[in-house]
């Protein structure tokens, strides 16, 4: 067993304590792997220094009575109410404040100085560099790290902005799409994880804080949304129109800034979350498979189910696409030790309807490109499809495994958080790829 995978179950027990917090424990672990480092560096082998850091940390037990005599008001809250503590403001907040305005200032420049096809092209360029920045200063990175984060913005700044992209055709929003992923995972995911990238256990916390970003986000947006047309109401019934400020500064600004904020809440506020995320999974789950079932039968019962409209695969691929990052929200939400049950049968059943009906729309997409050729849409939506084949075929079998007790949950953990290189791959050559070899347009 690795060293990160020994420091994982470490963690993992650490963090059942329910007086030791999620930043505590942070702190534990990088203290740890200090005293991990320094016994290496006398001639220690990886185990070996492992076992001596632990044991100079203390008994765990020990360390959470001390935690919780020191934090009794923590300890209550989580006891008797399952809440965390007020938030408060700290330099923390300050710094989320000032990058959420980076982002939308930066934003709204690129709107006034950039055409919108310009401006779209670049928007994650605009945003996520921001969030990186939170967490390079948040997990204190290694200037190699953060040099690599650089690198990745730097390298697909030049790319979109150096290919002479038709500003009316489709390789340009592939682009722009597939970039974000790329920088999503290859920026905003090793920042995440500290650098540790290659630490099955800090994939898995990256694959939770997406699943909580989403959630987070939604409910900023859901929020700014009313108050923007409460807002806009007030202003119209006083006879003046603010369409075009709300369209061109408040909307793209705020988008941009809850971006960042969304992060800082899931940091500050992980608790919280931690409690919605199996009722969400437990609760969309069944509705997926349900819908799934649907909308293949409807599928199959086309007349023309292989010559069908473009949009409809484009739409099945996001619906995929979906279900994807639903089973990995539900993984990320469970229990490693708890033994398979009901729910998990349920998740198989939706892996698997899902792997059907996948397997049906690259059947549909091939006969396509046989009839029509092959287009820059085209080779995305099918290479994506592939992609996500391999994804669901493994799980659906290693879920099998799981119900039938032949394995532990570790084993689909480590091939859903081992796939996500996979992914940025794929975006990253789609970014770089489709568009040159279809001539930009």
């Amino acid at each position: 067993m690795s060293l990160d995978q020994e420091i994982g179950r470490w963690r993992g027990h650490v963090e059942r304590h329910r007086a030791i917090s999620a930043r505590d424990v942070d702190e534990m672990e990088a203290h740890l792997r200090d005293q991990v480092n320094d016994l290496v560096a006398v001639g220690l082998e990886d185990d070996e220094a492992f076992l001596v850091a632990v044991k100079r940390i203390g008994n765990l037990d020990a360390v959470s009575q001390e935690f919780a005599q020191e934090h009794t008001e923590r300890l209550w809250k989580q006891l008797v109410t399952s809440e965390e503590p007020a938030y408060r403001p700290s330099a923390d907040l300050w710094l989320t404040i000032a990058l959420a305005i980076g982002a939308a200032v930066a934003v709204r420049l690129a709107v006034a100085v950039l055409n919108p096809e310009r401006a779209a092209l670049n928007a994650a360029l605009l945003v996520l560099p921001f969030v990186t920045a939170y967490f390079l200063h948040k997990r204190r990175a290694a200037a190699v790290t953060v040099g690599a984060a650089v690198a990745a913005y730097a390298a697909t700044a030049v790319l979109l902005n150096v290919y002479p992209f038709d500003v009316d055709g489709t390789t340009a929003p592939i682009a722009a799409i597939h970039a974000a992923v790329a920088l999503w995972l290859l920026g905003v995911g090793i920042a995440y994880a500290g650098g540790r990238w290659r630490s099955d256990r800090r994939r898995m916390d990256f694959i939770r804080f997406a699943g909580e970003i989403v959630v987070y986000y939604a409910l900023l947006a859901l929020g700014g949304g009313v108050l923007v047309g409460l807002c806009a109401g007030a202003f119209e019934a006083a006879g003046v129109t603010i369409d075009d400020w709300l369209a061109q500064t408040v909307l793209p600004c705020g988008a941009a800034g809850a971006v960042v904020v969304a992060a800082w809440l899931v940091e500050a506020k992980q608790g919280v979350i931690e409690n919605i995320a199996p009722v969400l999974t437990k609760v969309f789950t069944p509705l997926t498979v349900v819908m799934l079932v649907a909308v293949g039968g409807a599928f199959i019962a086309s007349p023309g189910v292989l010559a069908v409209d473009r949009s409809l695969l484009l739409v099945m691929d996001l619906i995929l696409v979906l279900v994807v990052g639903l089973v990995l929200y539900a993984l990320s939400a469970r229990e490693r030790d708890e033994p398979p049950g009901i729910f998990d049968a349920l998740q198989l059943g939706l892996v698997v309807v899902a792997l059907l009906v996948d397997a049906l729309v690259a059947v549909a997409m091939v006969s396509r490109v046989a009839e029509w050729g092959w287009s820059a849409n085209r080779v995305t939506a099918l290479g994506l499809n592939v992609v996500l084949l391999v994804n669901l075929v493994w799980s659906a079998w290693l879920s099998w495994g799981f119900l039938r007790h032949r394995h532990g949950l570790g084993r689909l953990e480590r091939w859903q958080t081992s796939y996500l290189p996979v992914y940025a791959a794929w975006a990253v050559a789609v970014t770089v790829v489709v568009p040159p070899v279809f001539g930009f347009g």
